[in-house]
């Protein structure tokens, strides 16, 4: 993993890539962002921003959607996915910012990680974003964009988010986190494009598939580059059983 300085340096450079980075959520206050980031969840900022007008016309506030039929929620929902879950969810977590809160979002990571629904990235989406708290979220483009470059190894969301935020100033957090959910929708993709990368001459990733003998090469976009999290290079140096037997 890469030091400090060098994880502050290529987080500087992504951000003159992305010298606009921020939510693509569309909101109006902290009980709206808490709303679409928990619809977010395995589908685009896009499609919950198509969703969410009608959704907060019908119920603007924590008090009515705590009221709200949870099939004509669900009904409105439909389109992010899973929405039987998602409506449940949110319904939930306004009957619950109701009774604990009064109906008005909390500030505090401790306070909103007890809501249901809502764990630490969709916690740093909002305490970033509606009260700008430093946080830094970290989401699937997080996991692979930082574990390919070399900022962050790790599988696991909050060791990530820890080794980040341990290299960077807190008030670079919610930026960070903002231009490498950028960086993975559009360039560092699951099959990455590698040349529009700001940063590729740093990326251990493209370091890893670029040939030493033709370093100008294009890095391949095979099943290698599909998944480069630290499991999948380990799973991939592994001899297969049966190439082991003819060995012996």
């Amino acid at each position: 993993m890469k030091a400090a300085a060098e994880t502050r340096a290529i987080l500087s450079a992504l951000g003159a890539q992305y010298p606009g980075a921020d939510t693509e959520l569309v909101f109006e206050n902290p009980f709206q962002l808490l709303v679409a980031t928990i619809l977010s969840a395995q589908t685009t900022d896009r499609r919950v921003n198509e969703v969410t007008p009608l959704l907060f016309r019908r119920w603007p506030d924590a008090h009515a959607l705590a009221r709200a039929p949870l099939d004509e929620v669900e009904h409105v929902v439909q389109p992010t996915g899973f929405f039987r879950q998602k409506a449940r969810a949110i319904v939930a977590m306004a009957d619950a910012l109701c009774e604990r809160h009064g109906g008005e979002v909390p500030g505090e990571m401790p306070r909103l990680v007890e809501l249901p629904g809502v764990g630490r990235k969709t916690a740093n989406v909002v305490l970033g974003h509606a009260f700008r708290v430093p946080g830094l979220a970290v989401d699937r483009h997080v996991l692979r964009v930082s574990n390919r470059i070399g900022i962050a190894e790790s599988d696991d969301p909050e060791e990530v988010e820890r080794q980040i935020t341990s290299a960077i100033p807190p008030d670079m957090w919610t930026r960070a986190s903002d231009t490498l959910i950028l960086h993975g929708r559009r360039v560092c993709k699951p099959r990455p494009l590698c040349d529009r990368c700001a940063v590729r001459p740093e990326c251990d990733f493209y370091r890893s598939i670029a040939s030493p003998a033709r370093p100008g090469r294009p890095p391949r976009t095979g099943r290698a580059s599909r998944d480069s999290s630290p499991a999948a290079r380990r799973r991939a140096t592994k001899v297969p059983a049966r190439t082991r037997r003819r060995t012996r």
